[in-house]
């Protein structure tokens, strides 16, 4: 129950902050999705977050028309496209995040570096535990 209401918090966490800088939450969620995975193509970005190539096109137009992405060009294939994110250049997204950081760093520092170990090697298989299960879910 408790990574449940984590994950709850999480995500109402992240619709605040997608509401505070004026975007769409599935906008925001993409966003953070290319500042993890980098820059990919827009088939990518669909096959990442589920929605129609259709609706990633749009989503890509409002994030560029935002700033939070560009295109570019792929060298090898001039047909296709990399959506590149511009998420450090963001500073209302840094500043938002910057009361979270701090409030994460100081709680951090109360754990030992063994227990730190412990907690960033279970997160990192508690991520990819979600990962299958997206996909479990989307291949139904």
């Amino acid at each position: 129950m408790s990574m449940r209401g984590l994950g709850t918090r999480t995500v109402l966490y992240q619709q605040s902050v997608a509401a505070s800088l004026g975007l769409y939450n599935n906008d925001f969620l993409s966003v953070d999705i290319l500042h993890e995975k980098g820059p990919v193509t827009a088939g990518e970005l669909s096959k990442l977050t589920g929605l129609t190539t259709g609706s990633v096109t749009a989503l890509i137009d409002r994030l560029e028309r935002n700033g939070f992405v560009r295109r570019q060009h792929d060298p090898l294939d001039r047909r296709k496209v990399i959506i590149v994110p511009l998420y450090e250049n963001k500073e209302d997204v840094s500043n938002t995040y910057l009361l979270l950081h701090t409030a994460m760093v100081k709680l951090a520092s109360s754990y030992t570096d063994e227990e730190l170990e412990l907690i960033t090697n279970f997160l990192g298989k508690a991520s990819s535990v979600l990962e299958e299960q997206i996909h479990h879910l989307n291949s139904k």
